[in-house]
């Protein structure tokens, strides 16, 4: 399945300020509320990181108060890039069992279609595990910029959140799984190998617009800790 991802609203990285970042974050916000598929999620991925790709240009230098409040948000933003590459990982791992699951399917290895399915589900649950170690509190106070990165991350967590339990229920779903047929006749393995096919392509998005938002996320806490260091 290829994804048409639009570009990012914001105007090229020297003319961005925060009132573009603010409302491109509400975008992408609404975006992910109104319309819960893999597609804008993959999407939510990029125009994210697009958006931590310029933050840097904008945030300027801050005060004494606002730079303690930057360094309480940067520490959570630490958490950020942990969860962001562990759920690269699990897109990775989910992508390999989804192709070894259509082998499976071809040579009508029930056992091993079984198998597959289980460890599917297992990692979907413990995907799901990481964010229980995520902390959700918001970094009250030090200004707008520190608000902005606040929500940014807030909204990365809860799109990540919300891609694992959207594949999960790719599985999980009774009349609507990809797997729903698996052990039936032979006529349908076509059909839930061309399903499969799409959700592979669609994990693969997913493990590329994780690792565009672990990139930028690196780049600008790097960028950061200059700033308050200088």
């Amino acid at each position: 399945m290829a994804f048409h991802l639009r570009s990012i609203s914001l105007p090229s990285r020297p003319q961005a300020n925060e009132a573009e970042v603010e409302q491109e974050l509400l975008s992408i916000e609404a975006s992910i509320s109104s319309s819960t598929t893999i597609s804008t999620m993959c999407d939510g991925l990029r125009r994210l990181g697009d958006i931590y790709n310029g933050v840097e240009d904008i945030i300027g230098l801050p005060s004494n108060q606002a730079g303690k409040m930057l360094d309480g948000e940067m520490e959570r933003s630490l958490e950020l890039l942990d969860l962001c590459s562990s759920m690269q990982e699990i897109f990775m791992e989910m992508k390999a069992i989804i192709q070894e699951l259509q082998v499976a399917l071809r040579k009508g290895d029930d056992a091993a279609t079984q198998a597959k399915i289980m460890s599917y589900t297992r990692l979907a649950k413990k995907a799901k595990k990481h964010f229980k170690k995520t902390t959700k509190k918001a970094t009250s106070g030090g200004g707008r910029m520190v608000m902005l990165l606040t929500k940014a991350r807030e909204i990365s967590v809860s799109l990540l959140e919300s891609t694992i339990h959207l594949l999960s229920k790719q599985i999980e779903m009774p009349k609507k799984s990809l797997i729903s047929k698996a052990f039936h006749k032979k006529k349908a393995v076509v059909r839930e190998e061309e399903e499969l096919q799409e959700l592979e392509c669609s994990i693969g998005d997913l493990e590329s617009g994780s690792g565009h938002l672990f990139r930028t996320l690196v780049q600008n806490r790097v960028s950061l800790l200059n700033i308050l260091s200088s």
